[in-house]
């Protein structure tokens, strides 16, 4: 089994695609669709470069596996099943949970459907999944959002905003329905159990202090190293750290228009819906009450 990783620079995400040389069989995590704010307009140059490399090595996606529905960056899976149309888009089945809370968010249409149906496959906890000559196993890693999930590969696992490199931490947990103190367990319990020398591959890189592109790591290192979350830290200390982290943060550029989209499983509509001070309650209430005299 190998790993070809593609890094998008404007979101700082990492696809990957898993593959067996030879074989012909591969799974894509995580693809990205390039999307420019100022004119609302998608392109495909990310798309591309999976698809280039799918061809030339004369590779069939089985799957395109999302990690979660993705809060900084549109989902390119429609794209790619169009052109590999046997393929199919899967995520965890607690998509469901997300759908239900975004369509109330944003007032989606009444028929949207919050049963995970747009998804081709909705994979359950520790489901074990065939894709040709390669297998899977699905982690359930809850926290960042209550459907984030973690691919394994043998020694190879695929955290998605879970685990970041260990100079970086964890995903944040100030989303609707994320949790502190899900993701504390989501990484004490089921990935920092696996064997130290699993290989760990993460869904972002912001390389921090301008330090060159890193994305693949160990657990052995992460449970050392992990600057938020190393072995042995309670979780009282973590959460109230993360929870005062969060609160600080900015919401991710591309917020309303991911979600959305992605909770659609990566369906780009005519018009896009954005709503005014969902994420910010103190907002809402100073502007319906007005200014303070």
């Amino acid at each position: 089994m190998k790993v070809e990783a593609f890094y998008d620079e404007r979101t700082g995400t990492l696809t990957y695609v898993v593959f067996e040389p030879g074989k012909g069989d591969a799974v894509v995590i995580d693809p990205v669709l390039d999307y420019d704010p100022a004119a609302s307009a998608t392109s495909y140059e990310s798309v591309n470069r999976v698809t280039r490399f799918l061809r030339k090595h004369e590779l069939t996606p089985h799957y395109i596996l999302e990690t979660h529905a993705h809060a900084d960056h549109l989902s390119g899976s429609q794209v790619l099943k169009r052109r590999f149309y046997t393929t199919q888009i899967a995520i965890g089945e607690r998509i469901t949970e997300v759908q239900r809370r975004f369509k109330s968010i944003f007032g989606l249409p009444e028929h949207f459907p919050t049963d995970g149906s747009q998804f081709d496959r909705l994979f359950t906890d520790r489901e074990i999944v065939r894709a040709g000559d390669l297998e899977f196993e699905v982690i359930n890693t809850p926290g960042h959002t209550p459907a984030c999930v973690t691919y394994r590969f043998g020694d190879a696992i695929f955290t998605g905003d879970t685990l970041f490199m260990p100079d970086m931490g964890t995903g944040r947990c100030d989303f609707p329905a994320g949790s502190a103190s899900d993701l504390y367990d989501s990484i004490t319990e089921r990935l920092y159990s696996l064997p130290d020398e699993t290989r760990v591959f993460v869904g972002h890189d912001y390389q921090p202090g301008g330090r060159e592109l890193a994305y693949q790591t160990t657990i052995g290192a992460e449970k050392a190293e992990n600057t938020q979350l190393p072995a042995g830290r309670d979780k009282k200390t973590f959460v109230e750290f993360r929870e005062r982290r969060d609160a600080t943060l900015s919401a991710p550029k591309l917020l309303l228009q991911s979600v959305q989209v992605n909770v659609d499983a990566g369906s780009v509509p005519r018009f896009l819906r954005i709503p005014i001070n969902v994420f910010r309650p103190d907002s809402a209430e100073e502007i319906q009450l007005g200014p303070v005299p």
